[in-house]
């Protein structure tokens, strides 16, 4: 009953946690008139400082557990997971839409499932092949979309928009697999400090971005623009970094890592349905056909997940 329940609570952190982050693939589009560096630097400004705040009172505490190889374990984590991948994220979507980009990301689940399966305890990679067969079914079913849309296009932003968006896969398999092996293995260090100690750190990274920023250039917006990038970095950073960032991390504290790895699939249904929200049009065939697939596939790994003792005594 126990772990029922540990898989339940997991479930319901992974499904928040994925509503909130949908909500990164509507902010380019939102503050269009800024670049994605621009974008990056103020969403992860605005998380380090909300950060530095939460983390203060508990800084006496807190301080004397995280070494070296902490510190420097966050240094690549915040990169991995946030400003790498949110500036390869919005590239995507800014060059590539809202729909390819949410379901290329949609394929980390088969990307950390194959990797958690060699992990210890883990669920045998056989008995979450109908789930990874389901999510590359739909992912198949919006490659083909965003394919059809590359040929009609007059330039290669959607090729361009494309490889970013396999960038930014890339560097979140990286960060989630890495993430949760470090919860796991610092017992004395809560989930929510460590997402506070990565917001320090991707903060420290963000202000580092500002002088290649101001090198590039594009900074002539006027105030009303300026005024929606706040507003938009600020909300970013609450509801997507520190409360979308505290319900993974617990989550990942709760489920094993193959099971990790398919939550991220909610992030994509709920940037997909934004996006249609956003863009007010109705989903194609082929994106209502990727979309079944993808729950599909979210629901068979959790039935795969349902008896892991009895699959390993059976073993």
């Amino acid at each position: 009953m126990e772990d029922r329940n540990r898989r339940r609570i997991g479930i319901a952190c992974g499904a928040g946690a994925g509503a909130l982050w949908g909500l990164v693939f509507l902010a380019p589009e939102i503050a269009r008139a800024f670049g994605p560096l621009q974008l990056t630097i103020g969403r992860y400004l605005a998380y380090g400082l909300i950060a530095a705040l939460l983390i203060v009172p508990r800084w006496r505490a807190l301080s004397p557990r995280i070494g070296r190889r902490e510190w420097l374990a966050l240094g690549w984590l915040a990169l991995a997971g946030n400003t790498l991948y949110y500036l390869l994220l919005a590239s995507a979507v800014q060059l590539g839409g809202i729909a390819m980009t949410s379901l290329v990301i949609g394929f980390l689940p088969v990307a950390v499932t194959i990797i958690g399966s060699r992990e210890t305890g883990a669920v045998p990679l056989a008995r979450l092949l109908p789930s990874l067969a389901l999510c590359a079914v739909g992912a198949l079913c919006i490659g083909w979309q965003a394919v059809t849309d590359l040929a009609a296009a007059a330039t290669a932003a959607p090729l361009l928009g494309l490889l970013c968006a396999v960038g930014a896969l890339v560097s979140w398999t990286a960060f989630a697999v890495g993430n949760s092996r470090w919860l796991i293995r610092l017992d004395d260090v809560s989930a929510h400090d460590w997402n506070l100690l990565t917001g320090l750190v991707t903060g420290a990274q963000s202000l580092l971005l500002i002088p290649l920023s101001l090198l590039i250039g594009g900074w002539s917006q006027g105030a009303a623009d300026w005024a929606l990038l706040a507003g938009v970095s600020i909300g970013l950073a609450l509801l997507a970094s520190i409360a979308g960032n505290a319900l993974w991390n617990r989550m990942s504290r709760l489920l094993p890592l193959t099971l990790v790895g398919q939550m991220i699939l909610f992030e994509t249904l709920f940037a997909l349905l934004y996006g249609f929200l956003w863009e007010q049009r109705a989903p194609t065939l082929l994106e209502t056909a990727a979309f079944a697939a993808v729950v599909a596939s979210v629901l068979s790994c959790i039935a795969a997940h349902r008896r892991p003792g009895k699959v390993q005594a059976a073993a």
